[in-house]
């Protein structure tokens, strides 16, 4: 099983994702934590990322495709996994699904967890994951780029169940 899950910051993509690996027995892959993590080890890669994510902006497609590919692919041989936080946007969603295709570990289901910003804000508040969870400023600003850039995406991936059932 190949799950993605798609919502903004704070809708709880990372929780219920969790959740549901631990009872399918998938892997749960987030973008978003492997991202931090890259940072706080100062790794290239996270060196590269962090100006992004300090001031709430997606890092750039490849980069985290890039990242993504060998656990997606180590994912796939055990049984599955569930996807958070990428893809972000259509074309992120249409690059991913070309090499996924290619490779045989294609997303198969998505899930939209829907959230009012407000409710965003508060969580992100009081989530205090880092810097940019304290900043409201930033973590506005992460809605605003999630609701301009991300919902498109929705439409993608109803238009391709659409067009596929």
């Amino acid at each position: 099983m190949r799950v993605l899950f798609i919502g903004g910051p704070g809708a709880g993509k990372g929780t219920q994702s969790a959740r549901m690996a631990n009872f399918f027995g998938l892997t749960h892959l987030s973008s978003g934590d492997l991202l931090r993590k890259h940072v706080a080890e100062g790794t290239p890669l996270g060196q590269r990322v962090k100006d992004f994510m300090d001031r709430g902006d997606l890092v750039p497609d490849q980069v985290v495709m890039d990242m993504l590919r060998k656990p997606v692919l180590a994912a796939s041989r055990t049984g599955g996994y569930i996807l958070d936080g990428f893809p972000r946007t259509a074309e992120q969603a249409e690059a991913a699904y070309l090499v996924a295709s290619e490779l045989g570990v294609e997303v198969q289901v998505a899930v939209h967890l829907r959230v009012d910003d407000h409710v965003l804000v508060e969580r992100l508040m009081g989530r205090g994951r880092g810097a940019d969870d304290n900043d409201r400023a930033v973590i506005e600003h992460r809605i605003e780029v999630y609701n301009k850039q991300t919902t498109p995406l929705v439409e993608y991936y109803a238009g391709n169940a659409a067009q596929s059932s």
